[in-house]
């Protein structure tokens, strides 16, 4: 009988502990969620306290609606790949950003880096399992709440990703990472949300007390107030008789018949209690502004504001101008350093804003300005195909005088 050699048997073992990592690796990658639940038969409990910070995506629901509209709005933009300044619809390039893997679309793709840019400031592409160098075949996303990473003469070496109780680790050439400017941790990025935690506390705060008040009933809808005397056990006849016959659970519409000397006043909310109403309205801006939302983007208008349609559009259209558009632009500009140029590929990928209805208007202001500016001379043709990227003509030096269209060299 052959024995098998010491080799054979280490073979066999890191064999075995590589396809224990693929499958564990794999099982994480098939199901992870944007909120981590306490437990499945209590999803919406109590948030699990995450390091230096609340799942807020979870619990504030602000926050959750600015995400969403974040990342609904950049889904609908299309990442086109280009090679030489044209399109393309072939190859492997084009192939892995059309359907990154077989669960994830390319829409998708963009909506859930967004999500967790967003909500983490970062997002981690994956190649999988399977890569072993080259144009990676899948994309998949991480959650950046379970990387971890190690750090060696002042450079990531290598990535862990902990998933049900394994690590698996993860080379820096096998991910692309995209991370907001942190001034804490070169490393990693910084979620938007660090400072606003007391504005998110105090919402928590005030929707705790705002439900135990409707929960619990804390403020009475009304008083009997007498300037007679009466003892306790008279009190207490005088409220159980009111109850039953004009209380929450008797008929509607009743005629109230009181005693000599007695009245019944009606309460409201105190004053502080309506002060957390204007707390919570302050905060919902101030979330609004940190994530660069206008108000009407969110259906929000304010009684006293007496909004247009013209406004309205406005700000749409600055919200994907100055908010959307910044972000759409680092991306491409991440994606092009991590891939593109790390392997070495001629096509570059940009998204296509022309289908976006919210510029459409600006686009056709700025067409105007610029005809308008060509024929009195203060721009060519070749001038206005620069600024918007195109390849220029060869005659589009020369300014043509309207009316004869001579031009004014001859």
């Amino acid at each position: 009988m052959l024995k098998k050699s010491k080799n054979t048997t280490l073979q066999g073992g890191r064999a075995n502990r590589f396809a224990q990592i693929r499958a564990g690796l794999r099982k994480a990658l098939e199901g992870f969620s944007t909120a981590l639940h306490r437990g499945d038969d209590d999803p919406f409990g109590e948030a699990i306290e995450l390091p230096g910070n609340q799942d807020y995506y979870l619990t504030h629901a602000w926050v959750n609606i600015a995400i969403g509209i974040l990342m609904r709005n950049i889904g609908r933009t299309e990442f086109v790949i280009t090679k030489d300044g044209k399109r393309i619809i072939t190859g492997p390039v084009y192939s892995l950003f059309h359907q990154p893997n077989r669960t994830l679309n390319r829409y998708d793709l963009w909506k859930e880096t967004s999500a967790w840019w967003f909500l983490e400031g970062e997002a981690f592409w994956y190649y999988g399992t399977d890569y072993s160098g080259g144009i990676p075949a899948e994309i998949h996303l991480l959650n950046p709440r379970r990387m971890t990473m190690r750090v060696e003469g002042g450079i990531v070496t290598r990535w862990f990703y902990s998933s049900d109780g394994d690590v698996v680790p993860i080379l820096p050439d096998e991910i692309v990472h995209f991370k907001e400017w942190n001034p804490w941790n070169p490393f990693r990025g910084v979620s938007p949300l660090v400072s606003l935690r007391y504005e998110l506390d105090q919402d928590g705060w005030a929707n705790k007390s705002n439900g135990d008040l409707l929960k619990h009933n804390a403020i009475p809808q009304g008083i009997l107030k007498t300037d007679q005397l009466i003892r306790e056990e008279e009190a207490d006849l005088i409220e159980a008789r009111w109850e039953r016959k004009y209380g929450a659970s008797a008929k509607h519409r009743k005629i109230a018949v009181i005693g000599k000397g007695t009245e019944f006043r009606p309460l409201t909310f105190s004053p502080d209690v309506l002060k957390l109403f204007d707390l919570k309205r302050w905060n919902l801006y101030t979330i609004l502004a940190k994530y660069g939302i206008p108000p009407r983007v969110a259906n929000i208008q304010d009684a006293k504001a007496n909004l247009s349609g013209t406004d309205t559009e406005s700000q749409h259209a600055a919200f994907w101008k100055y908010t959307l558009i910044p972000v759409l632009k680092n991306f491409e500009l991440i994606a092009e350093t991590q891939f593109f140029t790390r392997f070495g590929l001629a096509e570059r990928g940009a998204f296509d804003l022309s289908n976006i209805p919210e510029l459409q208007k600006s686009e056709d202001e700025q067409s105007r300005r610029d005809i308008e500016e060509m024929a009195a001379g203060l721009k060519t043709i070749n001038d206005v195909l620069v600024a918007r990227g195109k390849p220029t003509k060869a005659w589009g030096d020369t300014w043509y005088r309207p009316g004869n269209v001579v031009p004014v060299d001859k």
